[in-house]
């Protein structure tokens, strides 16, 4: 046998300086945890290995102190090129007072980058990302002013501009598995997604870097289900047997095990709690009304997630099919640090295939968060003065789906809402504007959107607006809002107002449900 079967911190010891390492994980599932902690801990204690450079595709972490987070002693790391990076406030540390290079690249992309990796390519060629941020003619995706090499560049294929993102040489991997046979075989029924697992390790494997896989449990030699196997054994170089699967080996962040997140059994959904009548759900139950029946649909994280919960509430959720980028479809999706797995999915398929889907223009529709829009429809969820949440999926799904629904709420920081009796009312306005002159970062470009034509509609609680090729439209307002003293008084710009102004629904301010019927 080629494989070793070594303890977390003799994983660790292995990872020599300057190397360039690629973790596996989403946001609080699928992290190696033991692992990464022992790396953390062993520069800690030796100052080993130092300048190491860092890829991941997704978010990981839980916003405090674990996954990568354990990586934030200054030294340890020279560059890191991460999709999100929301989860990991001590890496944003890091990167703010310029203690290393930091890269931010769609989410898509570097899942893709891996799989392009894997086949030898030298780079992963795509329109995602233009006039975005990541742009080489805005930021290329650097976020601070020690980052300076670039790793995106512009080509022109056939009378067209593209994307080239140079694909990265893995020496080393840290992948996340259920089981692990005596052969090291890699099974992952346990896990809620596969993720990039099997071109991480093939990139990894062949650049002659070593693949290191932490599992929850070892069995006997050939007993693993072959379609459960997902890393073959002859990729495998390390088996790390986690010491405290309740500890470090959780099917996510604060969640141990639910069979039906991952398959192995069915969630009765009737017992799904539904939300609470808030502006969060006006918000959902306006986006709900955008969903037409056999769609197939993208949610993000946050207010996005409510669109799912108001539609399984009204018994409609059986009507369409959602999706989320870790390679899930079917089911009602998660939150908070469970985001990416869903209670009862139909099908779990590699990230790098879910990203195809929706780089290729198969949803029919998508919900993504509205932190900041300026004057011309562009969206910024991505960076925010020190704090950097990164841009994730956001804008592979964002620049390729037919139909794009911003939702959030009008004003942040201090907002109070009642919602009741059919109208909204304000009770204390948000200290911080949404609707601003110009936002800090393009995360979603509104020029690139009108000429692909895309369907842009942006909700909140007190109107909904469409882009259109003049700039931004009011079409709709809430009940118990007034447009000059509740809406124009809280925007940098002036808005064009559709002759044809509606009134919200007044079903979705009502404390009932609201008879949702999709066509």
């Amino acid at each position: 046998m080629s494989v070793k079967f070594m303890t977390a911190r003799e994983a660790a010891d292995l990872i020599y300086d300057g190397a360039t390492v690629g973790t596996g994980g989403f946001v609080g599932f699928g992290i190696p945890e033991e692992i990464e902690l022992e790396l953390g801990n062993r520069y800690n204690e030796t100052k080993s290995p130092k300048a190491i450079t860092l890829y991941y595709a997704a978010a990981q972490g839980d916003g405090k102190d674990r996954a990568v987070n354990h990586f934030d002693a200054e030294g340890l790391l020279k560059r890191v090129v991460g999709g999100h990076w929301n989860l990991a406030p001590k890496l944003q540390k890091l990167v703010f007072d310029n203690k290393m290079e930091a890269y931010n690249f769609p989410q898509g992309i570097l899942s893709h980058m891996f799989r392009d990796a894997a086949s030898g390519k030298p780079a992963t060629i795509s329109k995602v990302g233009l006039k975005t941020f990541v742009d080489p003619d805005l930021q290329g995706g650097k976020l601070n002013d020690v980052t300076k090499e670039d790793l995106v560049k512009k080509v022109n294929i056939e009378g067209e501009e593209y994307m080239y993102y140079y694909t990265p040489k893995l020496d080393f991997v840290i992948l996340r598995g259920t089981f692990a046979d005596e052969l090291g075989n890699i099974s992952l029924e346990e896990e809620y997604a596969s993720l990039d697992a099997t071109n991480m390790a093939v990139a990894c494997k062949n650049n002659g870097g070593t693949v290191i896989v932490q599992v929850k449990d070892i069995v006997n030699a050939n007993s693993l289900d072959p379609r459960l196997v997902k890393i073959p054994g002859a990729l495998v170089d390390v088996v790390v047997k986690t010491t405290d699967p309740f500890k470090y080996h959780e099917q996510a962040f604060g969640a141990y095990f639910d069979p039906t997140y991952c398959g192995m059994a069915k969630k009765l959904l009737s017992t799904v709690e539904p939300p609470v009548l808030d502006n969060r759900k006006v918000i959902g139950r306006r986006g709900a009304l955008e969903m037409k029946a056999n769609s197939v649909i993208n949610l993000g994280i946050g207010i996005p997630e409510l669109v799912g919960a108001v539609t399984n509430e009204e018994g409609e959720g059986e009507k369409m099919t959602l999706s989320v980028e870790a390679g899930i479809t079917g089911g009602v999706p998660l939150g908070g640090l469970q985001f990416g797995g869903a209670i009862n999915p139909y099908c779990i398929v590699d990230q790098d295939t879910q990203f195809c889907f929706y780089d290729g223009g198969g949803l029919d529709a998508t919900f993504l968060g509205l932190a900041q829009c300026d004057e011309k429809g562009n969206i910024n969820v991505s960076k925010f003065g020190p704090r950097i949440a990164g841009c994730g999926g956001f804008i592979n799904i964002s620049q390729n789906t037919k139909k794009v629904i911003f939702c959030g709420t009008f004003t942040a920081g201090g907002l109070k809402e009642e919602v009741k009796d059919g109208k909204l009312t304000i009770l204390q306005e948000g200290r911080e504007k949404k609707f601003i002159k110009n936002v800090e970062q393009i995360t979603f470009s509104a020029d690139y959107a009108n000429e692909t034509n895309q369907d842009v509609t942006y909700i909140t609680e007190r109107c909904v607006l469409k882009l259109t090729k003049e700039g931004l439209m009011i079409t709709e307002i809430a009940p118990g809002v007034d447009m000059d003293k509740d809406i124009l008084a809280h925007m940098e710009f002036k808005p064009l107002i559709s002759k044809d102004l509606k009134l919200m629904d007044e079903r979705i301010f009502k404390d009932e449900l609201m008879g949702l019927k999709l066509q």
